[in-house]
């Protein structure tokens, strides 16, 4: 067979695979994803792409409206809270079904073991899924889960109680977040008997809108309605993700209607596709931080004054001309102005590369020296070219004597590398889970007295002034403390320099104009649960 005919029916079976969807009689939208997830089982990721994969699958306990950061009852129809917001009692809804898949045939509806079963493969070491995959729960764990639960009870087959070692305000809205996923306990225990515990979090299973159906890694991942969904039908009845890396790709294909919804336009293309007749362009403000990291672990950057230097070496103002086009908002702080303890007393460093020789001379460093400076390989929200903004860094930094080499991977590898301290300059950013200051604060957390810090401070900053604070925020319920010492936080931050802020983002999200009902999320997150199809 020649290459040419070869080539031509591998792209005849995937557009078949996609199902041309504006001819299909049945409705399938097709969602021009970013990415390929590490696996389907949220507990065990961090990255929106994963997050995004697994979802439609899936129910919480407690879920945000589509659209808001307003928690509304998921799995859980109510919920009573003690007095002293220690013990947490979850009534769960009855009649709840689970998916079949290949042999799995579920016996029972939802109950209390499932949700049991969810948590305890997180948090108990004897477990028997708890190793599974390699059971890293990063979300659980920097987020003190296991220190914060001091016990989750089986009331009764619907009724399940959390009692937890203190009070902590943002404990609810963590349970809307997707590590708080639930999964089948019947179904973990029919793989384990199956001796295939390890397809538990490839091979998906729960309660959700959609069904899994396959996976083609770097191709595409289909999914169909799930017609027992407790709260009824979807209006869709498919649901693809063609996973399209470049964004010039993703909207080729919007363009030519093979996909009906896109994520991340390139910032050059927003006039062209706002222009377009077919499409329409949904806005919302980021709930987000694009940030550059200093790993204080590594000499010199375990110096502040170099730290400060580099910060101020770096034109921001050029990043967001260059990179964003518009896009981007300065930023002075982790958290955007519209959350609760912003403090718009921070100011910038301000770029002045002669400063920066000084404080590195004053630092007793001798230049040129020379240090790896890491670019995301993938688009995210708040960064729309991590190359390119590596570039530009890159440069500045020549001006002052760092030779600044550039480093990626592939995204699931770049991640695990940061979170082993591999790094000396690298990209990140972060998109609020559930519009809690605390979901941003606790990336820079640390164990002081073990000099540990949690999986995602990539800094490596451990700083005791600052996780006193965050302690006592975390216990308060109390909106003007909580907001002052979020505040002290920021400054800390700021005369520390652990990481230096780049910009908070608009985020675009392009549409066709038959896509109705689809809600762009202030939490970064893609949900068709209530999305339609005009004809």
């Amino acid at each position: 067979m020649s290459k040419l005919l070869k080539t031509g029916l591998l792209a005849a079976g995937f557009a078949a695979l996609l199902g041309t969807t504006a001819m299909a009689a049945t409705k399938t939208l097709v969602y021009c994803s970013e990415g390929s997830p590490e696996n389907f089982t949220p507990a065990l990721n961090t990255t929106g792409t994963s997050l995004d994969a697994a979802r439609p699958v899936y129910n919480q306990l407690v879920e945000f409206a589509p659209g808001t950061t307003d928690l509304r009852p998921g799995l859980a129809e109510k919920w009573d809270v003690s007095k002293d917001g220690t013990e947490i009692v979850f009534h769960l809804r009855k009649g709840v079904k689970f998916h079949s898949w290949k042999g799995f045939k579920p016996t029972r509806d939802f109950n209390a073991d499932d949700v049991l079963f969810s948590f305890n493969r997180q948090w108990k070491d004897d477990n028997a899924y708890h190793k599974v995959s390699g059971g890293s729960y990063d979300y659980f764990n920097d987020m003190d889960m296991p220190g914060l639960l001091k016990s989750i009870e089986k009331v009764d087959d619907y009724t399940v109680k959390m009692t937890l070692t203190k009070p902590n305000a943002p404990f609810m809205a963590n349970l809307g977040m997707d590590f708080a996923t639930i999964h089948s306990a019947e179904y973990a225990d029919f793989l384990q008997k199956a001796g295939t515990p390890e397809k538990f979090d490839q091979e998906p299973v729960g309660t959700g809108p959609f069904q899994f159906v396959a996976y083609q890694k770097d191709a595409v991942i289909r999914y169909k309605a799930f017609p027992q969904y407790w709260n009824g039908k979807v209006k869709l009845d498919q649901l693809v993700y063609a996973i399209t890396p470049d964004a010039a790709a993703r909207y080729a294909k919007l363009q030519k209607n093979e996909c009906q919804v896109m994520v991340g336009p390139n910032p050059s293309d927003l006039k062209s596709m706002e222009a377009n007749k077919d499409i329409k362009v949904l806005t919302n403000e980021g709930l987000n931080d694009m940030y550059f990291s200093f790993n204080t672990e590594k000499p010199p950057l375990d110096k502040k004054e170099v730290r400060l230097a580099l910060a101020k070496a770096i034109n921001l103002k050029a990043i967001l001309s260059d990179v964003y086009e518009g896009s981007g908002k300065p930023s002075t702080t982790l958290i955007p102005s519209f959350m609760l303890g912003y403090n718009d007393k921070i100011p910038e460093y301000g770029y002045d590369p002669e400063a920066s020789k000084k404080l590195l001379a004053d630092a007793g460093v001798k230049t040129p020296i020379d240090i790896d400076l890491w670019y995301m390989p993938v688009y995210r929200p708040y960064n729309p070219n991590g190359k390119r903004m590596g570039e530009l860094m890159q440069a500045d930094l020549a001006k002052i004597g760092v030779n600044a080499k550039l480093v990626t991977y592939e995204w699931g590898d770049y991640r695990k590398r940061l979170q082993n301290g591999e790094a000396s300059l690298p990209q990140m950013g972060w998109t609020g889970d559930n519009g809690d200051p605390d979901n941003f604060f606790f990336l820079f957390a640390c164990d002081i007295e073990k000099k540990k810090p949690v999986s995602q401070n990539y800094p490596r900053w451990c700083n005791k002034d600052h996780q006193e604070r965050l302690e006592k925020a975390r216990a308060s319920f109390d909106k003007a403390e909580r907001t002052k010492l979020y505040q002290e936080m920021l400054q800390i931050a700021h005369d520390e320099v652990p990481y230096l802020n780049i910009a908070h983002t608009v985020v675009y999200t392009p549409v066709r104009k038959n896509v109705e009902g689809f809600k762009p999320s202030p939490l970064g997150r893609f949900e068709f649960f209530d999305t339609d199809l005009k004809k």
